[in-house]
């Protein structure tokens, strides 16, 4: 048997091939599938299956490209509605992949139409080999039962996740490895690990969901404290459920002159930076949003921006646009109007006014806080609510990221602001939206709470 993870780690995003004489199946496909076409080729198989665990809600699929250039079927939960040609499969359900066998489970709970698939190598066991758990079952965590949006209540699924977890999924041998369709980070989970694969019995001992305990103690569990879902995701889930288009299709983002930029930022457009944050911070087109390409820029991208508006694109070099292109459509981005030629050096050099956003490190905050004089500095943790519990400074407010255009509107705008996350990607970001609703004086704390804590600054717990 060949088998393949391919793990993107702007999504946390895991997927997979599988192959056998000559017959290959891929899960979860990604929407930029020529790395499945040529990791296909390059093995000598042909793909003949494009299986989906699940209506995906954090990514734009690209099951109906994948089959469309090779002529595989599409295989959907029985429930999912899919509104293009697929199989639709039921529990029990069998397809082979030469001498490999893919049994189908149904396994509701992130989602009514949820299946994982157990993968049995005949050729070297009649036992099962793995289990592609969707976003069922995680490493270290389970799905959320908070993301449909429907009919189906968070409590509703969270009781049927407990039986396909305690009924399908932990029947299955110890042995039998587990692979999710994400990793950490992922918002389809509560706080998912960064392992990329387990076993069932590694499951059994140290997931904290599968942990004996009533069903009426899972769902309190598994549904309490959870982080606002994005709004992209219902979005996204919808186009997956129509089919979305060709990647292929979208048109290269031409470039543009630093005249053509203002007009259209001024016209509406967003002028997406994707540097790092040090280059950020040295000097931007004011009023950008920062979403540096180093980190989870397609989530965060489809968190903070709008699908419908122009967006423009000002990159380290041009060679990256193409790769921030992709990396928006995953999400159902596509309105890239272009890119700014020459980047921040040619808007300079044609005269244009650059904003600068300050650098500090957790010392000098320290410092700061301390100090009586710039004791009117407005501290703002943009991480996510385990995090913010874990320990967190005492003078932070805490606004998470997704939700702080809001938040800070409790802020005093006159006022100095500094953002603080765990490592100094989000802050960079939470900076770029605080100078867009109208801060001016605006500080990145460089490291995070990673580095606050390594140099022993006093933090506090929440309960």
């Amino acid at each position: 048997m060949e088998f393949e993870q391919f793990y993107l780690g702007c999504l946390a995003q895991a997927s997979y091939l599988i192959g056998s004489d000559g017959e290959a199946a891929i899960v979860d496909p990604r929407r930029d599938v020529d790395v499945y076409i040529e990791a296909a080729k390059s093995k000598g198989l042909r793909i003949r299956h494009v299986i989906e665990t699940h209506l995906h809600a954090d990514f734009v699929s690209g099951h109906r490209e994948l089959a469309e250039r090779t002529g595989a079927k599409i295989y959907f939960g029985a429930k999912a509605g899919a509104k293009f040609s697929h199989v639709p499969v039921k529990d029990g359900d069998e397809i082979r992949v030469g001498r490999v066998r893919l049994k189908f489970l149904e396994t509701p709970g992130h989602t009514p139409e949820s299946v994982s698939v157990v993968v049995t190598d005949e050729e070297k066991s009649p036992a099962p080999e793995a289990v592609l758990t969707g976003d069922t079952l995680f490493i270290g965590d389970v799905g959320r039962p908070d993301l449909l949006g429907s009919k189906a209540s968070p409590d509703e699924l969270a009781s049927k996740l407990y039986d396909s977890l305690h009924e399908k999924l932990l029947k299955l041998p110890d042995a039998t490895k587990v692979y999710p369709a994400h990793g950490a980070g992922s918002l389809c989970g509560r706080n998912i690990s960064s392992e990329r694969s387990s076993t069932i019995g590694e499951q059994r001992k140290f997931n904290y969901a599968l942990r004996p305990m009533p069903r009426e103690e899972f769902v309190r569990l598994v549904t309490t404290d959870l982080p606002e879902a994005p709004a992209y995701f219902s979005r996204d889930a919808a186009l997956n459920r129509e089919g979305p288009g060709s990647l292929e299709a979208l048109p290269p983002p031409p470039a543009l002159s630093p005249d053509d930029v203002a007009l259209l930022q001024k016209a509406g457009a967003i002028v997406l930076d994707t540097r790092s944050a040090a280059e950020y911070g040295a000097g931007h087109v004011p009023g950008s949003l920062h979403i540096g390409q180093s980190g989870q820029l397609a989530s965060w991208a489809g968190s903070l921006m709008s699908p419908q508006g122009p967006i423009v694109l000002v990159a380290e070099d041009e060679e990256r646009m193409g790769e921030t292109r992709t990396r928006l459509a995953r999400v159902g981005i596509e309105n890239v109007s272009g890119y700014l030629e020459g980047g921040i050096r040619a808007w300079d050099a044609a005269g244009k006014p650059l904003a600068r956003t300050e650098q500090i490190d957790v010392d000098e905050l320290a410092a700061r806080l301390a100090d009586t004089q710039t004791a009117d500095l407005q501290l703002v943790d943009v991480r996510r609510p385990p995090e913010w519990k874990d320990g967190h400074i005492r003078q932070a407010a805490w606004m998470p990221l997704d939700r702080l255009s809001e938040l800070a509107k409790t802020l005093d705008t006159k006022r100095p602001v500094a953002a603080i996350c765990a490592g100094g990607y989000r802050s960079s970001i939470a900076t770029s939206v605080l100078e867009r609703i109208g801060f001016q004086k605006i500080t990145n704390v460089v490291g995070g709470m990673a580095a606050w804590t390594g140099a022993k600054h006093e933090t506090v717990t929440t309960g």
